[in-house]
């Protein structure tokens, strides 16, 4: 048997690498949101913390894309479902995603999937800022609607599950926005 042709290990080496490379950015994509997590603050009057999870979640969609944004948050919900400590205030456990807050939480994957194929890689600054907008209000969407569901008041749900939040998340998304254009030539290959 004679050696194999020269590059041929490489190329036959590529998929792999390919692939821890994408396990490492969801991998990273789910760290950023459990530490943005841990940065909670209560709101009076509502059952939800003000958090940075938003706009790490907007982020590490746009960062990562639509596929890769989606995996990141699913491992997230997954580990925090596990009863590792990455959700609000260092918490855990799957009763979260039935909690109050659980309708943000199992929005987040489809958030981050939505910014990713709505912010390419060549997207300028507007389209970015939609984006995020958009995944936002698929958070939020999200949030409110479980609220609702708990609370059997549509209207109240959105006093204490959005209200509050507005302002705050409007800056949110001005700082996705801003993270993504400044990292997302590191973040992932040219499409």
């Amino acid at each position: 048997m004679g050696a194999a042709p020269e590059g041929l290990d490489r190329v036959a080496l590529a998929p792999r690498a390919t692939a821890a490379r994408r396990l490492v950015r969801i991998g990273a994509g789910a760290v950023v949101v459990a530490l943005a997590a841990q940065f909670a603050v209560p709101v009076p009057f509502s059952p939800v913390p003000m958090t940075l999870q938003p706009l790490a979640v907007l982020a590490v969609g746009g960062l990562l894309g639509a596929s890769e944004g989606l995996l990141a948050l699913v491992t997230y919900l997954a580990l925090g479902a596990l009863g590792l400590p990455v959700f609000a205030g260092g918490s855990g456990g799957a009763i979260h995603l039935i909690g109050p807050t659980g309708g943000y939480l199992l929005a987040f994957p489809v958030a981050a999937a939505v910014v990713g194929a709505l912010a390419p890689r060549r997207a300028g600054l507007l389209r970015i800022l939609g984006a995020c907008a958009a995944g936002m209000l698929v958070i939020h969407a999200g949030g409110v609607a479980q609220l609702a569901l708990l609370g059997g008041d549509p209207a109240l749900a959105f006093r204490v599950g959005f209200l509050p939040f507005f302002t705050g998340d409007l800056l949110k998304v001005g700082l996705a926005a801003a993270a993504i254009l400044g990292l997302r030539p590191l973040a992932r290959p040219a499409n």
